[in-house]
């Protein structure tokens, strides 16, 4: 596949030997270069499906994505049956500010995301909220999804 031989140009005397075949000390990177585009292509593909996995209906609003830093955002979600999970982890309700003081102890900012399925009530996600700040975090993004209905009744049209 990427090596080959090459034959040695003969002199044509008596008493010489015919030319010898010598390895080709080229390397093909064409295979190389497929296999590295495959990998990319897997990547992209599989780097969006990493994000937090905890399934959740967000309700929509017509607010824009907040933007991103360097470091990996921490995400609290309050799910439709009232669980409670720091990134994929269910955490009990009663040891959720001890749990993110200590990662807050271990974080540079205190930016935190708040995802919380649409079925609460505005009384727990306030506390979950409460909860939030008391844990070290005050900077705190509430997740929601795009194209929801906006103060002037007017929905905008999602882009495909």
């Amino acid at each position: 596949m990427g090596a080959g031989t090459i034959k040695k140009a003969s002199g044509g005397g008596r008493g010489r030997r015919r030319g010898r075949a010598q390895p080709m000390a080229e390397i093909n990177v064409t295979p190389f270069v497929d296999v590295m585009l495959v990998l990319l292509i897997i990547f992209m593909v599989a780097a969006p499906l990493l994000t937090v996995g905890v399934p959740v209906e967000l309700p929509k609003t017509a607010a824009t994505a907040l933007s991103s830093d360097n470091e990996e955002p921490l995400t609290v979600t309050l799910t439709a049956d009232g669980v409670v999970m720091i990134q994929e982890t269910e955490v009990e309700r009663e040891a959720l500010i001890g749990r993110l003081q200590a990662i807050a102890t271990e974080r540079s900012d205190d930016k935190i995301f708040l995802r919380a399925d649409g079925a609460n009530t505005y009384a727990s996600v306030a506390e979950i909220m409460g909860a939030l700040n008391a844990g070290g975090f005050s900077n705190i993004g509430l997740v929601t999804d795009i194209g929801g209905p906006t103060l002037d009744g007017v929905t905008p049209v999602q882009e495909q």
